[in-house]
């Protein structure tokens, strides 16, 4: 059945309402830029229980961010919206009474994606503030348990996940950048380093400041200044310690530049070693990172005698984080978290488990979506609008309504819709989670329309139109839904 017949099939047998959606909706695709792409949709009224239109809703689409709708719902309703990180940090005694400890320093993960520099609860806004600031208060709680001199090793210590950094269907030069940053349970300023670059005048060479001020990789900065200005390159191959950057700057000119960390247990581990070391510790062993692959038995939780302790936020202000400003690196772990809680193996594969559980109780059938990952970056996912629309309707009756409407980033308002909708008031009535890969755009949310509450799923994808093109022909279609 073509698009446009299913459309227009719905139209013949559903009321007036209905057939003014529909033939409006075919109007906008008719004469988009878009209109080769490959669309679904589907739209269904949430007080009546009736779909107003749909097209390919039952057609697989690679959903991008549109995931992290199925990762935030997993873990609000298994977890609960006050659930809590943990970091700790063990040795095997206590600082004696000149403030020795003998043996290792262990800082031990347990997922929390809050050491960061990120405002809890959410606020409009870049984050400001030191990235490092978590592991500053846990450096400062050991101090005051008496540390003065350390003589085992300081160990990042990220077993409480499986190390499997990089999901499936992730890409090569995903690792290289800030979306792409790797999962681990000991995470640190997003595991992200921030590289501002500075260009003087074309006969100086351009500064270079990181963020935070901590030495990590081996950086090879060939950028040059010159009148025009123009593109820079960065690259660093798989598992290399050596980053590379060149290109040109124009006088005067400042960038920055985010790349992820190649192992965020060991820069953690680095970042405490350096907070202890300014308080006057001494220490004598080496800088650590202990992880646990695969074909190992997720082992109990680090043992030892706890010095120091943080807490995370509430789950709910991270999983709001999630979805306003589609956190990639934060849906990972919150997946994992579910895996270990539920399943007791913090793992990729325990997390999509508990995942098409969870799913089955929702009432989406196993053959209506294909998940490898929690955040979307992976390009093997598979969905259909329905399963999209069938996980909205069931979150809008769940007991967490209120919660999970909060998640959900408010059109021209704020997160990832905050420039959407070219100031339109009515954009304010729609609550939505976006999506944006290569070739593929999404919008999945709710409207409250003159009618009530609808649930909608806009899904494209192979538009070879501008990506700002696309996304402009599905807020026109979702502005339709508030009429």
């Amino acid at each position: 059945m073509t698009r446009r017949l299913a459309v227009l099939l719905l139209c013949a047998v559903g009321p007036v309402a209905a057939q003014s959606l529909g033939q409006r909706i075919e109007a906008v695709l008719s004469g988009s830029v878009a209109r080769r792409a490959f669309w679904g949709i589907r739209i269904v009224d949430l007080e009546r229980g009736e779909a107003l239109a749909e097209v390919n809703s039952e057609h697989f689409f690679l959903p991008a961010s549109n995931t992290k709708l199925f990762t935030t719902a997993l873990a609000l309703v298994r977890l609960g919206p006050d659930y809590r990180f943990q970091t700790r940090v063990l040795a095997p005694e206590r600082p004696d009474a000149e403030g020795r400890l003998r043996g290792d320093l262990v800082l031990a993960g347990g997922g929390d994606p809050t050491l960061s520099n990120r405002a809890y609860p959410y606020t409009k806004g870049l984050p400001r503030g030191d990235p490092l600031q978590g592991i500053e208060d846990l450096a400062a709680m050991l101090y005051q348990a008496g540390l003065r001199r350390l003589e085992g090793d300081v160990v990042g210590d990220d077993t409480a996940y499986e190390w499997e950094p990089y999901p499936e269907g992730w890409t090569l030069d995903d690792a290289v950048w800030e979306y792409g940053a790797p999962v681990s349970a000991l995470t640190v300023s997003d595991n992200v380093i921030r590289l501002r670059l500075k260009a003087e005048g074309e006969a100086h060479p351009v500064s270079l400041a990181l963020t935070p001020p901590l030495p990590y990789y081996m950086v090879d900065c060939r950028v040059r200044v010159q009148r025009e200005g123009g593109r820079i390159w960065v690259e660093r191959l798989p598992g290399s310690w050596h980053l590379r950057l060149w290109g040109v700057m124009a006088p005067g000119e400042t960038r920055e530049v985010a790349v992820a960390m190649h192992d965020p247990a060991l820069y953690a581990a680095r970042a405490l070693a350096d907070a202890l070391r300014r308080r006057g510790v001494v220490l004598r062993g080496r800088v650590l990172a202990r992880h646990r692959y695969a074909n190992e038995v997720a082992a109990p939780q680090p043992q030892g005698i706890e010095l120091a302790r943080r807490e995370s936020p509430p789950l709910v202000e991270v999983l709001r984080v999630i979805d306003k400003v589609s956190q990639n690196l934060h849906a990972e772990i919150v997946l994992r978290e579910v895996g270990r809680v539920m399943r007791g193996q913090g793992s990729r594969e325990a997390g999509l488990l508990e995942l098409a559980a969870f799913l089955d109780e929702v009432g989406v059938r196993r053959g209506e979506y294909r998940f490898l990952d929690g955040s979307g970056l992976s390009r093997l996912n598979l969905v259909t609008p329905s399963a999209i629309v069938r996980l909205l309707e069931y979150m809008y009756r769940s007991p967490h309504r209120d919660a999970w409407l909060g998640l959900l980033p408010v059109g021209g308002e704020d997160g990832t819709l905050a420039a959407r909708f070219g100031g339109v008031a009515a954009a304010r009535r729609i609550r939505a989670k976006t999506g944006t890969l290569s070739l593929s755009n999404a919008l999945s949310g709710y409207a409250d329309s003159a009618r009530g509450p609808l649930a909608f799923a806009i899904l494209v994808n192979n538009a070879l139109a501008p990506a700002a093109e696309v996304r402009a022909v599905i807020d026109k279609i979702s502005l339709l839904l508030t009429e």
